[in-house]
């Protein structure tokens, strides 16, 4: 009878202490199951991104848009280059020798995503969308608006959408851009070229007498040619939003992108000097009437940079 006693009592015990383990490890697998997931780094998504192993970096840009993108004496300037340089050494490309800089016009800025020929596309490029259904965003990085310039001769003449609405005067603006849309919503009849620059080549020619862009745009001409030329304020409508173009099949790109461009924008909030502000003091800072700030990007991926993995010394 001892004996069955000793048994019954083994038994029971044994199963208490079952149960407690297994309830011990249900309660750890429930601890687990809370902690949070492990954030992608960089590094991982510059894995999954089209440019992983390439051994150049191109990025499309305007040649002919001083204070933006400008081919000066074989060498590419602007805004856009500046915000461009950056991204890229970001993305591990630096120098020369890693980063290829290409010329897109307006209208030939979705078919270089498309078509390969170029990675990214830095080129005052409004989002908007309809482009969204072709080609992927990182931005916003600049916030501006559409505006009119005239040739001096004609600053008193045309101050209104009205009157740009005369058909006595010839309005010119680049073929698929932003522009275009809103000056056929406001009934103004227009010359479509290829660049804004032809348009104000056209002007100083006699051929046009009025042209209409992105203040950032007309900004540069203005400082190209100062005697010239007037900006003229019009109320078009909505603020235009500047983003980087990428490939819409290469998300991983997209989240990068916007990633560096929030951590400039984040420097700039600090009191840092931020990349993005030492671009635009050094190209459209002195010639926009108003300060700008760097607006925050939209859709930032949580991501852990290059620098969190380093070892702390």
């Amino acid at each position: 009878m001892n004996t069955l006693r000793t048994r019954s009592r083994l038994r029971s015990v044994g199963t208490t202490l079952a149960v407690a383990l297994t309830l011990t490890l249900a309660a750890a697998a429930g601890c687990d199951s809370r902690k949070e997931p492990e954030l992608p780094s960089v590094q991982e998504k510059m894995r999954e991104s089209h440019i992983y192993g390439q051994s150049k970096l191109r990025i499309g840009v305007a040649t002919n848009e001083p204070l933006m993108g400008e081919l000066r004496n074989g060498q590419h300037v602007g805004f856009d280059v500046e915000i461009g340089r950056y991204v890229a050494a970001s993305l591990g490309y630096e120098g020369s020798q890693r980063l290829e800089f290409v010329s897109v016009s307006t209208e030939d800025r979705i078919p270089a995503l498309q078509g390969g020929v170029v990675d990214l596309v830095v080129s005052s490029f409004s989002i908007t969308e309809e482009r969204k259904a072709l080609v992927s965003f990182a931005g916003p990085y600049f916030v501006t608006t559409q505006e009119v310039m005239v040739p001096t001769r004609l600053k008193d003449k045309i101050r209104t959408i009205e009157d740009l609405r005369d058909p006595s005067y010839k309005v010119c603006t680049s073929g698929g851009s932003t522009t275009e849309a809103e000056l056929e919503k406001h009934q103004v009849k227009t010359f479509v070229v290829k660049d804004v620059g032809d348009c104000v080549d056209g002007i100083r020619k006699g051929r046009y007498d009025a042209v209409s862009s992105d203040e950032t745009i007309l900004a540069g001409f203005l400082a190209s040619f100062p005697k010239e030329f007037e900006i003229v304020d019009m109320p078009f409508g909505t603020s235009e939003l500047l983003g980087i173009g990428v490939p819409i099949g290469d998300p991983a790109l997209r989240d990068l992108v916007a990633f560096f461009l929030e951590k400039s924008y984040l420097q700039g909030r600090n009191g840092e000097a931020s990349p993005w502000q030492t671009a635009y003091n050094r190209t459209l800072g002195p010639w926009l009437p108003a300060e700008k700030r760097q607006p925050q990007p939209l859709e930032v991926p949580n991501l852990v940079d290059f620098d969190d993995k380093a070892p702390r010394r």
